[in-house]
């Protein structure tokens, strides 16, 4: 005689749409090849169910925008300590408007000095993870940015 247990799933539930996880995309911009940091918060990431693109070190903005693009991701995240987060960023935020592809939210983190962060925003940046900012709360911010785009894209 054959019991289903409590752990069994209905056929329901197997025909049901899933729902993908949240996409993310890590990037490395310009000659910035200290890559220790960004891998650390995609294995982060991808430990908490999100699927993970990871761009290598020495992207362009033009590379990082169309990679997003072609990966239809959730969030961009930025990794960067060279210093010259402002020009890349502000690079990457045309490369976003230009594709049409600006409703995917930036995230930026790396050594980032204090007074850089409202200016960032002012570019577009969602949100700026300063050094020493928890895996925890770069895991929780990104999935509240991915969640968001979602849901104003009708896709909740």
């Amino acid at each position: 005689m054959y019991m289903s247990s409590p752990q069994s799933t209905s056929v329901e539930a197997l025909l049901a749409p899933r729902k993908r996880p949240y996409k993310v995309l890590v990037a490395k911009l310009g000659i910035d090849g200290h890559d220790r940091g960004a891998k650390v918060v995609a294995r982060a990431l991808k430990d908490a169910g999100f699927e993970v693109v990871y761009t290598g070190i020495r992207q362009t903005p033009r590379q990082v925008a169309l990679a997003a693009v072609q990966e239809d991701v959730d969030v961009i995240g930025v990794s960067i300590l060279s210093g010259a987060h402002m020009h890349h960023v502000k690079k990457l935020m045309e490369e976003l408007r230009k594709l049409h592809a600006d409703d995917i939210p930036v995230v930026v983190g790396g050594t980032i000095p204090i007074p850089d962060v409202e200016p960032l925003k002012k570019m577009g940046v969602k949100y700026v993870f300063l050094p020493g900012t928890s895996l925890k709360e770069i895991v929780e911010k990104t999935r509240e940015l991915a969640e968001e785009k979602r849901r104003l894209e009708g896709e909740d």
